[in-house]
């Protein structure tokens, strides 16, 4: 294979330890090898890096391997080495021949041969973003559970609540369940119920006629306190989220919601989960193939096999099916194309081609950092709309319209 660096460097990256291997091009054309392991320990990641820069290397390929190589890949990005994080299923070795020298040897090899690309790295505020986005998934998932669980030990115990209110976690329902709790009468409890609840006291009776042991009530008392403490947390973590957003990307930030379907905490989710330069994709098909979003791309001897999505980012791909279930219920043009897709391709199916189109709307919001405008939508309709009494009024004060009589 043809070299296009004299020196490349590759490393298998571990939890405990970091095997090196620097290849060089002498004027001959001869590779020379040096590989040497190291620790992961702080002072080792310096010996690493003063290694690399002894041997003035043009390129470090490491592999994405969980969360170890962050560690490595900040010391070495201080330093001023060019660090290339690049996916482990595109640098497979040979079956038959793995150890941990052979790995550092052939990635070493590929990145002087220039046959691989790098991944998208964060740079750091946008890393300390997206820890905090993704801690704050990982809540929202456990609040979810916690909720489900506390709706199975009501059916438990014989009280069809969820059955009667359309949100049992509602403030009436709520209400109702901590009055359950303390051990009110079903005659009380009713009383707690609002607006079109009010309706349907009969039946919220009756609903509520159930026995609760000592270990129902154990239980409801610690799923209650439970999501009041993921309640608390999620809250603490939306408020951090919006500080970093509103001081650093303020800007890309706005324009996000004006999406159908985006609020606040979603704009800030696909800005920790993308950044706002698409530099770094280079085009839209490539963010959304990064994303696993688009369709696969299999086909031989003229015939087209699986379009199954592949793996990408697993964050960003459930914020997209989160804002594209939200915008499908908007009158936009995703409401239309949802509806004509899930005729024939089923409901999951579409939500996903729905994200697919979206994420590449955003690479253009991004891009050329101008708002959303829906071809569904006459905005210059809505303005008139909402401005017409005004105008209008004015017109008639400077005497540009006659008055006009009521009848």
């Amino acid at each position: 294979m043809q070299s296009i660096l004299k020196c490349c460097a590759g490393l298998d990256v571990h939890k405990m330890m970091v095997m090196a291997t620097v290849q060089t091009e002498d004027e001959n054309g001869e590779i020379k090898e040096i590989t040497q392991s190291f620790k992961t320990y702080r002072r080792e990641r310096r010996k690493l890096r003063d290694f690399l820069v002894k041997h003035q290397v043009e390129l470090v390929v490491m592999e994405s391997t969980g969360v170890y190589w962050k560690c490595v890949h900040e010391t070495l990005i201080k330093a001023g080495l060019k660090v290339w994080v690049v996916n482990a299923r595109h640098v497979k070795n040979v079956p038959g021949r793995k150890t941990d020298v052979q790995d550092s040897q052939w990635l070493a090899t590929l990145g002087r041969c220039g046959l691989l690309r790098p991944s998208f790295v964060p740079p750091p505020d946008i890393e300390q973003l997206r820890l905090l986005f993704r801690r704050r998934q990982k809540l929202v998932g456990q609040l979810a559970g916690e909720k489900t669980r506390l709706h199975k030990v009501l059916d438990d115990a014989g009280i069809r609540l969820g059955g009667v209110v359309s949100d049992i976690h509602g403030k009436s329902a709520q209400e109702m369940i901590q009055g359950l709790i303390d051990g009110l009468p079903p005659q009380e409890l009713v009383k707690f119920a609002r607006g079109k609840l009010k309706s349907k006291t009969k039946e919220l009776f009756d609903s509520m006629e159930g026995s609760l042991s000592s270990a129902h009530l154990t239980v409801l008392k610690s799923i209650r306190k439970h999501i009041q403490y993921l309640d608390d947390e999620v809250a603490e973590l939306d408020a951090g989220i919006r500080n970093i957003v509103q001081t650093q990307y303020r800007e890309p930030w706005q324009l996000l919601q004006t999406l159908p379907g985006v609020d606040e905490i979603a704009a800030a989710g696909l800005i920790a989960e993308i950044g706002d330069d698409m530099s770094a994709f280079g085009s839209r098909e490539s963010l959304a193939s990064w994303a696993g979003l688009c369709p696969g791309n299999n086909e031989s001897a003229g015939k087209r096999k699986s379009g199954k999505t592949r793996k990408g980012n697993q964050s960003l791909r459930r914020l997209m099916c989160e804002i594209s279930q939200a915008a499908v219920k908007t009158k936009s043009q995703f409401k239309g194309k949802h509806q004509s897709l899930t005729i024939r391709r089923g409901y999951k199916r579409s939500i996903i081609a729905i994200g697919h189109k979206m994420l590449r709307v955003i690479y253009c919001i991004l891009t050329k950092l101008t708002p959303y405008k829906d071809p569904e939508i006459d905005y210059e309709a809505l303005t008139v709309r909402r401005n017409a009494p005004r105008w209008l009024q004015m017109l008639q004060k400077y005497n540009y319209l006659p008055a006009l009589t009521k009848e």
